[in-house]
């Protein structure tokens, strides 16, 4: 498993990629800038650069509060902060350590995923 940070201006958020080739190839990215926004009430979006190797993941996923996940038929990191129904095409990357207020903001807002030291 892989530690990760995510910088949202003066907070740092702790995560935990999964080792799948999903979280490995995602960590692969990184750093990486994005902007994440709003998607249905329930997650943070952002578009990724390029897909990531979905190799064994299950056909669906359902998102739990805090994961971090990939929707491969858009090509998007989803970060949930509300709890959603099993998805055709949702690949989880890993989980968020603690809290994840910083992440519930109502307009766009950039956000830094680094290796953690």
């Amino acid at each position: 498993m892989t530690k990760i940070t995510v910088i949202v201006g003066d907070d740092t958020l702790t995560a935990t990629l999964d080792d799948t080739a999903a979280g490995r190839d995602f960590a692969k990215l990184l750093p990486l800038d994005l902007t994440l926004r709003d998607f249905h009430g329930n997650e943070k979006i952002a578009d990724l650069p390029r897909a990531l190797d979905t190799t064994g993941a299950p056909a669906s996923y359902a998102g739990k509060t805090g994961d971090i996940t990939f929707y491969a038929p858009w090509g998007n990191i989803a970060i949930f902060y509300k709890p959603f129904q099993a998805a055709s095409g949702l690949v989880r990357l890993g989980s968020f350590d603690g809290p994840i207020d910083a992440l519930v903001k109502n307009k766009p807002f950039q956000a830094r995923f680094e290796l953690a030291d």
